[in-house]
């Protein structure tokens, strides 16, 4: 990539371009998929970027600090120097988050010496997902929710699709737009297999897939099968790098770093809740006649105690 081409990425939204064209094989610069997987890291983490040192990130990530200097070079940055100033630069113009990112570092640098309390234990669990809330609307873009909130609204066929730990979230998703319209479901039914499920959309249907790091492989295999045969994919994932993004048409990152055994599923659920309220909005008067109808039956068969 030539010196000249850097003032292509002349801010951090440029950047979470890059990646997502690198990670489609659509860019003029092409990465390993450790250094793309670290790029893609650093612009989910716009705040840490601005305000550390080379050392300081190349430790967080488990790479060293010769690493972040290629990849800046190789990028067509002068340095690292240059290229966190992209990432500065982006920090003066969001200045809202700035005082929770800074929050977000003193927490992180608290040295315990004691085990946590029990309260404790949940509290630091519950400022972590903070910061991943935080971390994720950041990223949200205004026009990629609205056209997304329209697929899943209006289009003939939804399905959802996640396994392991996501079947939770996607289960969630389910619901809530079950709520709201008819022909939504998650991919594989009782009795059918993900081929034959897949097999049943169309050009014009809407497949939600889900999958953090360590990603599932048959999800991302699903996601790319989709794609090609003209099914739009919305993914939920957690960074550009991630082999979801590539095969979607919108896709939404969320951070789920955290203390948690796991990974941390609160961020994610936020985020479905307030893509079902879009859809909902979207829908109107339908979506409402729905959710009236459903309790219809809901009263009729005694599900629910007074």
């Amino acid at each position: 990539m030539s010196s000249a081409a850097v003032s292509n990425v002349h801010n951090l939204d440029s950047l979470r371009n890059l990646v997502i064209a690198i990670g489609r094989g659509q860019a003029n610069v092409s990465l390993g998929t450790k250094a793309h997987a670290v790029l893609a890291k650093l612009v989910d983490r716009p705040g840490d970027v601005a305000v550390s040192t080379i050392s300081e990130l190349a430790s967080s990530m488990g790479v060293h600090a010769s690493t972040l200097t290629r990849l800046a070079t190789r990028l067509g940055f002068a340095g690292f120097g240059e290229f966190q100033a992209v990432f500065r630069e982006h920090l003066t113009q969001d200045g809202p988050h700035f005082y929770t990112r800074q929050a977000g570092r003193l927490l992180d640098g608290t040295t315990i010496h004691e085990p946590l309390s029990c309260c404790d234990l949940v509290t630091q669990l519950a400022q972590e997902s903070v910061r991943n809330v935080v971390g994720f609307l950041q990223q949200l873009d205004e026009s990629e929710l609205q056209q997304t909130a329209r697929l899943l609204a209006h289009a003939p066929r939804v399905r959802i699709y996640g396994i392991r730990q996501i079947h939770s979230l996607v289960s969630f998703l389910n619901y809530g737009l079950n709520l709201l319209r008819a022909e939504v479901s998650l991919l594989s039914g009782p009795g059918q297999g993900v081929a034959e499920s897949l097999a049943q959309m169309t050009h014009g249907d809407v497949l939600v897939v889900s999958s953090l790091a360590p990603y599932s492989r048959i999800v991302a295999e699903v996601a790319h099968a989709a794609a090609r045969s003209g099914i739009h994919v919305v993914a939920i994932t957690d960074t550009r790098a991630s082999p979801l993004a590539a095969a979607a048409r919108h896709a939404f990152f969320i951070p789920y770093e955290s203390s948690f055994i796991s990974n941390s599923m609160g961020a994610c659920m936020i985020f479905c809740e307030g893509l079902i309220n879009l859809v909902a909005r979207e829908l109107g008067e339908k979506g409402l006649k729905a959710l009236e109808r459903r309790e219809g039956f809901i009263n009729a068969l005694h599900i629910e105690t007074p």
